[in-house]
């Protein structure tokens, strides 16, 4: 759960980037921030090893078909057709 804010002032250049790449992946600023944070400060070995452990242990769930995914994830995204 998020739930701490943190204001960050960039230069133009550095802004111009991350928006740019926010906007090819078709995500936001935050989720792209987010990621960074997590490549330059991976979680500690305990803490990797609690996730995996939630992965395996958690429920399985149905998937579609390959074709019924694409379009669900599709959807999701925001594309139609």
């Amino acid at each position: 759960m998020l739930s701490h804010r943190l204001q960050v002032l960039l230069d133009d250049d550095r802004y111009v980037r991350i928006t740019k790449l926010a906007a090819g992946r078709r995500t936001s600023v935050a989720a792209v921030i987010r990621e960074a944070i997590d490549r330059g400060l991976p979680a500690s070995p305990k803490q990797k090893h609690a996730a995996g452990e939630c992965i395996l242990t958690a429920p399985l769930m149905p998937v579609s078909e390959p074709v019924g995914l694409r379009s669900e994830l599709d959807e999701l995204r925001g594309r139609r057709g």
